[in-house]
């Protein structure tokens, strides 16, 4: 899949630059925020708002980076400030559903460590804490590098490292139990 960059579109024609943001990026996202909430509906609904919010931050895009990077800056941001409100530490919200069809044998839980069906790692990855998770996704499913980590989430990259080594301890904990 080929980078979006500043220079392919014309920031003035925002439309045009949002539709293909959302379709280049749009499943990227959403299991993104999947990996956040692990809900199918709320996940779905931060994804809307993240690219409704995007639009509207399109004239502060610089070209400084990546568009696939400040759009995940806003993700990440967005799905962090949803876990800290009211909403989410007030309402319960049930899920039924899985986020992928059944035939689907690579869901996003379990593409996170290995892309297979180990549904036992899956689980174990989701109920990690947020810190450990993202960083777990970041590394291993979107195979960002700890350098690209730390300039999306903004910490040090010796911090990256420790929540990643931590992250491997509670899970070898966790499967071996």
């Amino acid at each position: 899949m080929e980078e979006l960059t500043a220079e392919a579109f014309d920031l003035d024609d925002k439309s045009a630059l949002i539709d293909e943001i959302m379709i280049k990026y749009g499943q990227e996202i959403l299991q993104l925020a999947y990996s956040f909430v692990n809900n199918k509906e709320v996940a779905e609904d931060l994804t809307q708002d993240i690219f409704v919010k995007c639009y509207k931050s399109l004239h502060t895009f610089k070209g400084n980076s990546k568009i696939r990077t400040w759009l995940w800056k806003i993700a990440i941001n967005h799905c962090k400030d949803y876990l800290k409100s009211w909403y989410n530490n007030k309402i319960i919200i049930s899920e039924d559903e899985s986020m992928f069809d059944k035939t689907q044998k690579e869901s996003v839980e379990m593409a996170v460590i290995q892309k297979g069906d180990d549904e036992k790692m899956a689980v174990a990855v989701m109920n990690l804490e947020i810190k450990y998770r993202e960083v777990i996704y970041l590394f291993y499913f979107q195979e960002l590098t700890i350098r690209e980590i730390s300039k999306l989430i903004g910490i040090k990259q010796s911090t990256i490292k420790t929540r990643l080594r931590r992250a491997k301890e509670i899970l070898k904990e966790e499967l071996e139990d």
